[in-house]
């Protein structure tokens, strides 16, 4: 039988790695808002697998719907040609659950899958090349996703990427003024959250929907992170008044398994079925297993009262987290983040929070921020023990 050390050397020898120094955390087990090593240790998880878990890990509902599911089938065949009940049900909730001009669904396996198909159907529908993104923006990390990306320390080292793609600073008039009728889509996060949580003015968000519909551009916007209730409401574009053309959503879209989606109209959508006919195709997108669990993840969501209460566990963080050593608190709902002078400041405090038992991280463009985005299930109690901890983890600094 294999050791903790054996598990660790295993880890590092075959499991490939995405940076020189991985928390290296041997987790057993997952409860709630609770995470367990090998030892036994309780880590309180105040990330959510990266805004994954909004109900919490392993809420008994999705775990007895993933159950069930496996008792009927697994895959069956590629996307699309079976009518396969978990797909239908989980399309026609979230339908429901949108405006009507959105109540076509495509699940792909991740939000960089979705992203990769939106930007597919946005050519395919208007007949343009050119992309808007934004500076310090988020959206996956394949080829397609990547050329959209907001940076040029993740981008430079994979060039050549895709041509056409401009990128402008976000909330700003010169934004509106680089849509163009070249412009096939503008993709934007509802809300930047690897910026470190950077919420736009609302009235610039209606006018970037009002300069799409004068060029014919496409809106796209990315609520990867931010759906299902993370900002207080089930999307985050509810508390803009504005609504996109397409709709991109992954993370907690699968209760804790693999799945994204992009969503448009269906007479839109219906743009992939020709020339080329499958357009777009995927062999495991929308999974049934990860559809059931998404399913019954999203009714426990909307059944339990959580998003009602992000406004006030956000005010808590807020009230809480004061000290001469943390710069600033941003937040919307319960995607907040804590910032620093430094990521040399910002990893120590990490680093004590995850010895002391809680479990956080930092954001990708702003690593001086410490990054908060727990299940909505979180308590007062637990909110008030995690924020104890961040501040006495603090006082490495005067």
């Amino acid at each position: 039988m294999s050791t903790g050390q054996d598990y660790h050397r295993l880890f590092h020898r075959h499991v490939a790695q995405t940076s020189p120094n991985p928390l290296g955390l041997d987790i057993v087990k997952a409860e709630g808002c609770y995470l367990y090593d090998r030892d036994g240790k309780e880590y309180l998880d105040l990330i959510g697998g990266i805004s994954v878990c909004n109900t919490g890990h392993r809420h008994p509902r999705v775990v007895a719907a993933i159950k069930d599911q496996a008792d009927r089938y697994l895959h069956l065949l590629v996307y699309g040609e079976l009518i396969q009940t978990p797909q239908v049900e989980y399309a026609a909730l979230l339908a429901g659950q949108l405006p009507a001009t959105l109540d076509s669904v495509y699940f792909t396996n991740s939000g960089a899958e979705a992203t990769e198909g939106a930007m597919k159907l946005a050519k395919r529908i208007t007949g343009r090349t050119e992309i808007v993104a934004f500076n310090r923006s988020y959206h996956g990390s394949t080829q397609g996703a990547l050329s959209i990306m907001g940076d040029e320390y993740w981008r430079n080292a994979f060039r050549p990427l895709l041509p056409g793609i401009r990128h402008v600073e976000y909330n700003t008039p010169e934004a509106l003024a680089a849509i163009t009728d070249r412009t096939a889509c503008v993709i934007a996060e509802t809300v930047q959250a690897e910026r470190g949580v950077f919420a736009p003015q609302a009235a610039w968000l209606r006018l970037l929907r009002q300069r799409c519909d004068e060029t014919g551009a496409l809106l796209v916007l990315d609520e990867i992170q931010t759906g299902f209730g993370r900002t207080g409401t089930l999307w985050a574009f509810q508390a803009y008044d504005v609504i996109p053309d397409i709709l991109l959503l992954g993370k907690a879209l699968g209760g804790g398994l693999p799945m994204g989606a992009f969503i448009a109209h269906r007479e839109r959508m219906w743009a992939l079925t020709g020339d080329p006919v499958l357009g777009h195709i995927t062999t495991f997108g929308g999974h049934p297993l990860c559809c059931a669990a998404g399913r019954a993840s999203m009714e426990v969501l909307l059944g339990s009262g959580w998003i009602d209460e992000v406004a006030r566990k956000e005010a808590l963080f807020r009230r809480l987290l004061i000290h001469p050593a943390i710069k600033t608190v941003r937040s919307r709902g319960l995607l907040i983040a804590v910032e620093y002078d430094s990521f040399g400041q910002n990893k120590r405090v990490i680093d004590a929070c995850i010895a002391a038992g809680v479990l956080t991280d930092w954001y990708l463009f702003a690593p001086h921020c410490l990054r908060i985005a727990p299940p909505l299930s979180i308590t007062e109690t637990q909110i008030e023990k995690a924020c104890a901890i961040i501040l006495s983890s603090s006082d490495f600094f005067p």
